[in-house]
């Protein structure tokens, strides 16, 4: 089953899984690139500091075998002393060894960038299980490494065993050396052994770490299921959309209706489209669309508007221009203001003579509406 869907991870991991594995600790690291940049600093510290640190541990040395009688006579002399010898010595190592950690976090930088998480730190208990762990031990990841590492170490154990022997007689006649002579011996002699181990290393980083990224990118490969879950989960599922658009789409029509009774007049097509408008004098600059539709829901605004006792208006193109043009909940067009002008003086003219006010008015007269705000006019062009 797990090879079945390591052949279905045919594809490249998306910015998001990239992402994601970087959170958990994931990221591309060569164990062979780090051995060879802390011992390279350190050779290079070694050849560039080796006169002043022998100098310093032969004085170091000669200082510490230095007695006389009033010394060994006093109880607290000895303890004295090594505390001296102490810290000349950590003078010494404590640089070295807070440069060799700057090297080790650069080294980590370098091959997978700067990730800072704390999620591997978090206990996973599974990993503790042994059958689970079965599986990785034949994996082809561990494989590859135990057998780069065994190629490593045979090779380096080599090229130090054949550097031994070709130098074994210096090394025999550092015994018959003074202590300082042998220790500056002994230094350059190890110092080439080191060089050659140097360079089995570089030629180990150099196949490692594009070997490291290619294997995490395999790691990382996703196939095509796995690429449209993610973007269903990054978009959203399709369903669950459109379900909210058309709660969204009913919760708006819900209001809209319900401004109905509270507008002016209501201006229809007879039967396609319907506009209701509002405008206060003193509160509004202009007239507001506060509901518009066409076909039924046309015919649901005329109805409740009739019902609520709303001025309906047959003025077929300003119904056609208000419903392509207005927005819903907004002022009305610059462009329209003289026809809707119109309109409204009507209806207040009809409401004064039907409460006695003045007489009848006639018919609506022919509206000031621009022939290129009718969807209508422009279609028949």
């Amino acid at each position: 089953m797990a090879d079945s869907d390591a052949q279905d991870r045919t594809l490249p991991a998306s910015p998001r899984k990239l992402a994601k594995a970087r959170e958990e600790g994931q990221v591309a690291r060569s164990r062979d690139f780090g051995h060879f940049t802390i011992i390279g600093v350190g050779i290079a510290l070694l050849s560039t500091l080796g006169p002043a640190l022998a100098s310093a541990l032969q004085e170091t040395l000669a200082r510490g075998l230095r007695f006389n009688l009033a010394a060994v006579q006093e109880p607290g002399y000895m303890g004295t002393r090594l505390w001296e010898m102490t810290v000349q010595l950590l003078w010494v190592v404590l640089p070295m060894g807070g440069l060799m950690i700057c090297v080790a976090v650069i080294n980590v930088v370098a091959i997978g960038g700067w990730n800072w998480t704390l999620k591997p730190l978090q206990p996973d208990f599974s990993k503790f299980n042994p059958i689970a762990g079965l599986g990785k031990i034949g994996s082809k990841a561990q494989l590859i490494d135990a057998l780069k590492a065994s190629v490593l170490a045979l090779i380096v154990g080599c090229i130090g065993g054949m550097y031994l022997k070709a130098h074994i007689d210096a090394l025999g006649g550092v015994l018959a050396m003074p202590l300082p002579a042998g220790i500056a011996q002994m230094a350059q002699t190890l110092f080439g052994g080191m060089l050659l181990m140097l360079l089995a290393l570089a030629a180990f980083a150099m196949i490692d770490v594009p070997l490291q990224k290619f294997q995490h990118a395999q790691k990382l490969r996703m196939s095509h299921q796995e690429q449209k879950q993610e973007r269903r989960e990054s978009e959203g599922n399709g369903e669950v959309k459109a379900k909210v658009r058309q709660l969204m789409r009913e919760a708006s029509r819900r209001r809209m209706m319900a401004a109905v009774p509270t507008a002016d007049l209501v201006v229809m097509n007879p039967t396609h489209y319907a506009v209701a408008l509002k405008y206060e004098d003193g509160s509004m600059t202009a007239p507001r669309v506060v509901a518009k539709g066409a076909d039924l829901i046309a015919m649901a605004i005329r109805d409740l508007a009739t019902t609520s006792k709303v001025p309906v208006l047959q003025a077929p193109v300003l119904a056609r221009a208000l419903y392509a043009h207005a927005e819903l909940d907004r002022e009305i067009p610059a462009a329209l203001f003289a026809a809707v002008a119109q309109v409204l003086a009507y209806v207040y003219q009809l409401r004064a003579a039907m409460s006695g006010r003045m007489p009848m008015p006639g018919d609506l007269p022919e509206l000031n509406v621009p022939p290129e705000l009718d969807p209508h006019h422009k279609a028949a062009e």
